[in-house]
């Protein structure tokens, strides 16, 4: 028996979807309202395919369900991996009415949005993620897309889902790192604009660390009101919804010069908050003690607080160059004027700048 302890809709007019969060739904929930055609197609990974394959097909009675199995890890998200997607909807004749289905974390949720994206020129998909990360962040929004060698999430489409499918039950599996990488973009939501959120973070991290399901499941529900009321608001990041890539700059700094996959996303993000915080408070917007709770939340998380042993300023500025958020050449970063009051700005001076890169590289 599942239990739906939450529901929500990210409001964007005809493309409106909900999403839909509780516990033992993966089996148990009926997606075929919001499958068109008689074809689906679940695009997973070898590591969740044992796990919930046989679940997930379970959502799609009466429709004929292919897979494919894709490799698990970041360094997978690439030209070569999308295109066996692609392989296996030709191979099985799947048509312009076929149904994509994301079951995994962020990297098989972008993927398959994606290929949904681009298979004869856009196909429905929805997300059924598995990961804290994804459940928060990643399958709400619509942005899909793979890496480049010389930049992350450089190449993709916005493609919005027919239904997030969020089971909080899937969480139980995973491991303790993953665990910390998704608890960075829920510290975000708080850092960018809802402080009584962030308030109720500093008071229940250990709960989550935990994964206690009454936590676990508020932290999940509040983190994805935030993002809907962001991206109903900038679907397509023309102004409001660059601020949910608070830390992202460094962050995706950090992955690219790793090797994507080495650092998880959200340890990436959680350094660059606290790089982004750092910034913040040269910059002379948010005080010294409301950059000690940013780095105290932040490490109750268990996200690391260094860059990489090596990485060099001169790595982080040509890495951050190449980044979604700039223009005309300019680069542009997500800070706070304070606590809960973040935003976009290219005036930042730059030796500010250069003390916040080299106080986090050894």
């Amino acid at each position: 028996m599942y239990q739906v302890r939450k529901e929500l809709n990210v409001e964007l007019g005809d493309r409106s979807y909900p999403i839909v969060i509780g516990q033992g739904l993966l089996g148990a929930y009926d997606l075929t309202p919001w499958v068109s055609g008689s074809q689906v197609m679940i695009v997973t990974n070898e590591t969740v395919a044992p796990l919930y394959l046989e679940r997930a097909k379970a959502c799609f009675p009466g429709k004929s369900v292919d897979v494919v199995t894709l490799p698990d890890g970041e360094k997978f998200k690439d030209w070569q991996t999308l295109n066996l997607i692609f392989d296996r909807l030709l191979e099985r004749r799947h048509s312009r009415k076929t149904t994509l289905a994301a079951l995994g974390g962020g990297v098989i949720g972008d993927m398959a949005g994606f290929a949904a994206a681009c298979y004869q020129r856009g196909v429905p998909f929805v997300q059924m993620p598995t990961t804290l990360l994804s459940q928060v962040d990643s399958s709400v929004g619509g942005k899909t897309g793979i890496n480049h060698p010389l930049g992350k999430n450089m190449v993709g489409a916005f493609h919005q889902p027919n239904i997030v499918l969020i089971d909080t039950d899937s969480l139980t599996t995973l491991p303790p790192r993953e665990v910390s990488a998704g608890l960075a973009e829920v510290i975000k939501y708080g850092l960018i604009r809802d402080v009584p959120f962030l308030e109720w973070l500093e008071a229940n991290m250990d709960a989550l660390v935990r994964l206690e399901p009454e936590a676990i499941g508020e932290a999940i529900f509040r983190s994805c009101q935030c993002k809907a009321d962001v991206v109903s608001a900038d679907e397509r990041e023309g102004g409001l919804r660059a601020i949910l890539n608070l830390g992202h700059t460094f962050g995706h700094a950090i992955e690219t010069y790793a090797g994507y996959g080495n650092w998880l996303h959200g340890e990436a993000v959680g350094t660059g908050m606290m790089m982004a915080s750092d910034l913040s408070l040269r910059e002379g917007m948010i005080s010294a003690d409301d950059h000690q709770r940013a780095l105290a939340l932040i490490r109750r998380a268990g996200l690391p607080e260094r860059a990489p042993k090596g990485m060099t300023s001169d790595d982080f500025m040509s890495l951050m160059a190449v980044d979604k958020k700039n223009v005309d050449g300019n680069l542009r970063l997500v800070l706070m004027r304070a606590l809960g009051d973040a935003f976009v700005t290219a005036d930042v001076q730059p030796d500010n700048l250069r003390k916040t890169l080299l106080e986090f590289i050894d």
